[in-house]
Parts: structure tokens; sequence; C-alpha cells
């Protein structure tokens, strides 16, 4: 009888050997918040090597000389030690998170979470629940930026009481939410303000020109269906099984089912929202409503100004109407404790933000992040690309930008004024450049320590092993990054050979008006 032999393991593929080596090397960094620290330092030591060079770009809207801003000059050094508290406290994460948390504590600290948890991975299709994250991710764009402080973290704990690996189930969120920025079924919040950049710079050459807030919706529509796919298919063709059985210490929900209370104070939970919903279409529909400004529209009323105190107030009264239900909240006192005790979850959270923000703010005042941006703009214009292949290279461009500078509307209102009326005259639509933009701001969103909430995303991995750090979020995420720039790239390619319009007056292509 011949003895059968061992089974070998299987040998992980080049690509996935990478990703490992990337999470070894980015892990045994020091502590994130440490190396925010010292890339601040490092901005102000190469602020002062490039001042000294006289590196400098011309401003391609103002005109204005753009020159880098010495931060070890005394007037940088006052600017320093002047801003620190500043920088801590205008970091727009810093607020929105710490104000979220105060509705998210007491759904928390109630039950409400927990519940609705065990509800939705009870009563959903097992095989869904991946496709369901990566479009709730898309979908949270509507929201603002709230999708990263309350899905991502959801996402997590689902995959993780499902005995999934919850690091799979954030990244899936993550994906959605961050890499899928540039695709959704609607008009969000940053639609108006891209579309109002991409006017005046289309001005510059044809002040008849006009841009909708829709001139990418058919092709936003479209791309959130690509993200919903792709996104899926990644998580669970590659992401999953690297990432393998999960053996940290955090326990998952017991998914136990709703006993009578609890399904009665879902109830009164459900019928809380339903108030509130009527509530604010009441105050923001009408013309004349409290959430509307005198003389403005639904978009730029005090409703979608203020939409993280309406998202606050959406998980604060359903987890008080729930935890009343149920008598986890019996006084005001069990309220307060609830909130605090969402707050001492944060420690880490705000200490990274301190030095992440200094960080940012050092390397925006600093202005190397602005002549980046147009010197590089100025290298794609005199490469001389055209056609497809001049949008291919606009994607990658964007993408290596968004590296650099976090903010889509602030690269825009740099990157608008050059690429805009530069494909005007090589014959595209401003909406057309406007999209194009969209795809490379939006790929990389994923992996970039610039990323505003990149921070946030540390220190949910955290909780589920104090090991995961920067590196186990960029090599998980690096496979989206790669499949959503390529597969983002074929539909772009295959829209403009098809003539096919991205949005309502958003056509492809730009014909000059007539001049009697």
């Amino acid at each position: 009888m011949t003895e059968k032999k061992p089974d070998t393991p299987k040998k992980r593929s080049l690509f996935l050997r990478t990703l490992d080596r990337v999470e070894v090397i980015g892990n045994a960094l020091p502590h994130p918040a440490t190396i925010f620290a010292m890339l601040a330092a490092l901005v102000v030591l190469i602020s002062w090597l490039t001042s000294t060079l006289g590196v400098s770009a011309i401003h391609p809207g103002t005109g204005e000389a753009i020159s880098v801003r010495n931060l070890l000059s005394g007037e940088g050094v006052r600017w320093m030690f002047e801003s620190l508290e500043k920088n801590f406290v205008r970091f727009p994460p810093l607020g929105l998170v710490l104000v979220l948390m105060i509705g998210i504590g007491v759904a928390e600290g109630s039950g409400l979470l927990s519940a609705l948890i065990r509800f939705l991975v009870l009563r959903s299709p097992k095989r869904l629940i991946t496709g369901a994250l990566v479009l709730a991710g898309v979908i949270s764009h509507i929201a603002s930026e709230a999708g990263y402080v309350i899905l991502i973290p959801l996402g997590a704990a689902i995959f993780h009481a499902l005995g999934r690996h919850p690091m799979a189930g954030l990244a899936a969120a993550f994906a959605g939410v961050s890499g899928g920025f540039g695709a959704n079924f609607m008009i969000t919040a940053i639609d108006p303000v891209l579309a109002g950049l991409s006017e005046s710079a289309a001005q510059i050459l044809d002040e008849t020109v006009r841009i909708s807030p829709a001139a990418n919706l058919y092709f936003m529509f479209a791309s959130a269906i690509m993200i919903v796919i792709a996104g899926t298919w990644v998580t669970e063709r590659f992401v999953e099984p690297r990432l393998g059985v999960y053996t940290g210490n955090k326990e998952a929900e017991k998914l136990e089912e709703l006993k009578g209370e609890e399904r009665r104070g879902l109830l009164f939970a459900a019928l809380s929202v339903l108030v509130i919903l009527v509530l604010f279409f009441l105050a923001t529909a009408p013309e004349g409503g409290l959430l509307r400004h005198p003389g403005e529209g639904i978009l730029r009323s005090a409703f979608f100004n203020g939409l993280i105190t309406a998202i606050t107030l959406f998980f604060l009264v359903p987890g008080l109407a729930y935890g009343i239900t149920v008598g986890t909240i019996r006084n005001d006192k069990h309220v307060i404790k609830q909130m605090v005790s969402s707050m001492s979850h944060m420690a880490t959270y705000i200490v990274l933000v301190f030095f992440a923000a200094q960080f940012v703010y050092f390397f925006s005042h600093s202005n190397l992040g602005l002549i980046v941006a147009i010197n590089g703009a100025e290298f794609l214009r005199t490469i001389g690309l055209t056609g497809v292949l001049l949008m291919v290279g606009f994607v990658i461009f964007s993408s290596f930008v968004n590296m650099f500078m976090g903010s889509a509307s602030a690269k825009w209102a740099i990157l608008a004024p050059v690429f805009v009326p530069m494909f005007m005259l090589l014959g595209y639509h401003p909406a057309l450049t406007q999209a194009v933009f969209r795809i490379g701001d939006s790929i990389t969103n994923v992996v970039t320590p610039m990323m505003s909430y990149f921070a946030l995303i540390v220190t949910f991995a955290e909780k589920y092993d104090e090991k995961y750090g920067i590196g186990t979020i960029i090599s998980t995420m690096l496979p989206y990054t790669l499949i959503f720039g390529l597969m983002w790239t074929i539909m772009l390619v295959t829209w403009i050979l098809l003539g096919i319009p991205v949005g309502p007056d958003g056509p492809l292509h730009y014909v000059p008006p007539v001049t009697p």
C-alpha cells in the first residue's frame, strides 16, 4: 500500500505575496500618530529645501506666482506656533465624528445597533451581504461623509457576526464609501460644488457655458453599478481569501433571535425615524420651510448645510425610542452615560487626528501640494497626448494628485482652470472633463493617508487587532484601487467611443458658438 503524501500548502500568487509584503513593511513602521508627526516634520524640511531652490508655479486661475512657504523661516515658525491648536480644531473630520458619536453612542448604548445588526444578518440572504455593503457605501454619499463614521464600522461588525473576517467587511464598506466617491445613483452634495468650479473654468473661454449639477448623472449612475459589482468581486475573490480566518480577541455579536421587547423597540425606533423624516420634509421641501434660506434652493438649505445634525438626530431619537421601550434607558443619566462611553472610545482617534491635522495643514500652508498639482498639470499639457489617451492620462494624473491633496473641491479648484479650457480647445465638453477627474479622484482615496478619514479607518481596524496599522489598511485596499482604476478606465473609453452623454446637458464634445 502506497503511503499518502501530506498535502503541501498552496503557494500564494505573486500579487498576494506582494500585498503581504506591503502589510509587513507598513505595520513595521511606528505608530500611525508618530508617522503623521514624522511626515509633518518632513514637510517642514522639504519646504525649507524647495524654498531655498526657488521652486514655484503660476496659478492657472489667477496668474499669480505661487512659491513655497519656508516653514523654517521666522514667519513659518511663528505660523506653526500659533496654528497648532487651530489646525487640530478645524480639521473637518474631528467635529463631524465627535458630533455623530453623540447620537451613535445612544443608539449603541441602548442596544438599538446590536438589535439592528442581528435583524439584518438573520433576515438578509448571506450571499448578498457583501454587495449590499458596497452598495450602501456608494449610496452613503447622499449623507455627505457620514458613511465613514457609520457604515464602515457597521460593515466590520456584520461580517464578524457572520463568522467572516471583520476586516473584509470594513474593506467592502470603505471601498463603496471612498473608492466609489465619484459614483452614485443621484445628485449628492459635491455635485453643485464641482459643477460651479467647472462652469467658472469653462467661462474663461466661453461665457455662455453653463454646467448643471446633474451634468455627470448618467455616467455616475452606470459607475455606481460597476463599483458595486467590482467591489463585491474584489472582496470575495481577493480580500477575504487573503485575510483568512479572524483570530483576534474581539467577540462577535451573538446572532440570537430578537425577543418580544426588542422587536417592539425596533418598531418604535422605526416609527420615530418616520416622524423625523416627515418633520424634515415639511421643514425643507416647501419654499418657505423653516430650514430653507430665503431665495435659495433645496440643495443650499439649512438641512443640507447641516446634514450632520440631521444624521445625529437619526441615531439619537431612535436610540431613545428603543432604549425607553426595552428598558435600557430609564432616566437622563443613562443617556449621558452612553454618550460619554462612546466618546471614551475615541481617545486614540483624537490623538491621531492631532498629528494628522498638523501634517495636512503644514503641507497645505507650505504650498507644496498646490505646486505639485500645477506643475504636474503643465507637464501633462506639454507631452502632447490627444483623444482617448489624453483622458486616460488625466485619470492617472488625477489619481496621482489625490495622493497629495485630500479635498476633491480643492483639487478641482486648481485643476479645472487648466484642464477644462484645454480640453474645450481640443473639442471636449467640461462635463466630460469633470467626469474623468472624478474617476482619478476616487480610486486612490482608499490608499492615501492624505484622505481626511484615513486615521479614523486605522482606529476602526485597531479595535479588532491592535497590530493592524497603516500597512494593513493599504495592503487590504490596494486591490480595490487597481481593479476600480482598470474597470473605470475601460468603462470611460467605451463610453467615449460610443458617444454617450455623461449626463443631462452633459455632452461629450464641445462646439464653440458661432460668432456673427
